[in-house]
């Protein structure tokens, strides 16, 4: 915005605790005719929303609903400047409903896969913490590494929300409980870790400079888990067996960590890319279009920031993006929404009622996916949509992230 009517407040005010500190960098920057509030996180690890006033003394009120909608529909101008009529302060809060939960012994697992597919081995250590400086390519391309998620204390409300997106209704909403830690992927499964694990290279994107650090796409549920010899026998396959076949991308990875990683099942997924979250994406916010929605530029891409105008040797600024080239959720986890679908264990079928560590019914015809991808509109790519595959579909918005399910 090149004008205002009133003034924007000049220190970022964090609430946490009952306390107020102040943050970095405050400006009001416009993209695209979007005025946008940007700041430096005080803390990587908190969620953060922003929230806005007609004065300092409030009442301030969270972008969402219709007092969101109220200034997210101001008229805009191709050129020129223009006044906001609605007068703004603004403050960021800290969400602390939605803190990750503390760092214990061993918080993150990491399976060094680095000596390809001739090492008899991939050892298997566990950090404390994030690195000092952050994970590194390394952590996306030859290293493997996963995040503990804490058991729900006692359930979250898994399902969609008619406050997802304007004309959106509530799907499926049940009560999960989930007893167990699990780990899972801080990132989708690249390229790089694939051809490290499988010796060979299936994705669409193939830029040779850039393709290391993407996620790997065009794998089946087959390819990843199971020997598709076993599709017409439930009673050896997934939820009935967890076994998986030796030559799968699972098969291998088992065989040379002595570790049973897997896909996540739905409910796990879901429950991961939440984070503590009860709208449709996992920053703290509801999308005000089920199409293009500057919202997902935050935390994934999709078609409307650079899904489109693909192709196969494109660099990452189309199609898929490097992975950790958006916001983590509160977890520290990355592309939950968007990038490329991920595989999860489950047959497609209904939803049941409360329930503690659901498997998903016990057969059916397809897969389920999860996540969004480069290629769909925002809705598609919230916390609670669902999708559906047959499970030898190789498509180049297919991918997954890996998993270590509880006691293991």
């Amino acid at each position: 915005m090149k004008s205002m009517k009133t003034w924007v407040l000049a220190a970022l005010l964090l609430a946490m605790g009952g306390t107020v500190g102040r943050g970095d960098d405050l400006s009001i920057q416009s993209f695209d005719g979007t005025g946008r509030l940007s700041f430096s996180r005080v803390s990587t690890a908190t969620v953060y929303r922003v929230e806005w006033a007609p004065t300092p003394a409030g009442p301030w009120t969270n972008f969402t609903g219709a007092a969101g909608a109220a200034l997210d529909n101001i008229a805009q101008f191709a050129t020129g400047s223009y006044t906001c009529s609605v007068p703004m302060c603004y403050r960021v809060v800290a969400s602390v409903t939605n803190a990750p939960p503390p760092v214990t012994e061993g918080d993150y697992l990491v399976a060094d896969l680095s000596g390809g597919t001739s090492a008899p081995s991939y050892p298997v250590t566990y950090l404390d913490a994030v690195p000092a400086g952050g994970w590194t390519d390394e952590h996306k391309t030859t290293k493997l590494v996963l995040r503990r998620i804490p058991a729900t204390t006692p359930d979250y409300t898994m399902g969609g929300r008619s406050t997802d997106y304007p004309g959106a209704s509530d799907s499926g909403l049940h009560q999960v409980t989930l007893t167990q830690d699990f780990y899972i992927g801080v990132f989708e499964i690249t390229q790089r870790q694939w051809e490290l694990v499988m010796g060979n290279k299936p994705s669409y994107f193939n830029n040779a400079t850039y393709y290391q650090t993407r996620p790997v796409e065009q794998v089946s549920y087959y390819d990843i888990r199971e020997n598709p010899a076993n599709s017409d026998d439930p009673a050896v396959d997934w939820p009935n067996n967890s076994a998986v076949n030796a030559t799968s991308f699972m098969g291998r990875l088992r065989a040379k960590t002595g570790t049973a990683f897997d896909l996540p099942t739905e409910s796990q997924w879901e429950y991961a890319c939440r984070a503590g979250t009860t709208t449709a994406l996992n920053s703290g916010y509801n999308l005000t279009s089920a199409g293009e929605d500057p919202r997902m530029d935050e935390v994934g891409r999709y078609w409307y920031n650079g899904g489109s105008g693909y192709s196969a040797g494109c660099e990452p600024s189309a199609g898929t993006a490097v992975v950790g080239s958006y916001q983590p959720n509160a977890w520290g986890l990355y592309d939950m929404h968007g990038n490329v679908w991920e595989w999860c264990l489950d047959w497609y079928g209904g939803y049941p009622g409360t329930v503690s560590d659901p498997k998903g019914v016990s057969t059916g015809s397809y897969r389920v996916f999860r996540g969004g991808s480069w290629d769909y509109n925002a809705f598609a790519c919230r916390s609670a949509y669902r999708n559906y595959i047959y499970p030898d579909d190789r498509g180049n918005r297919s991918g997954f992230r890996a998993v270590l399910p509880p006691g293991q």
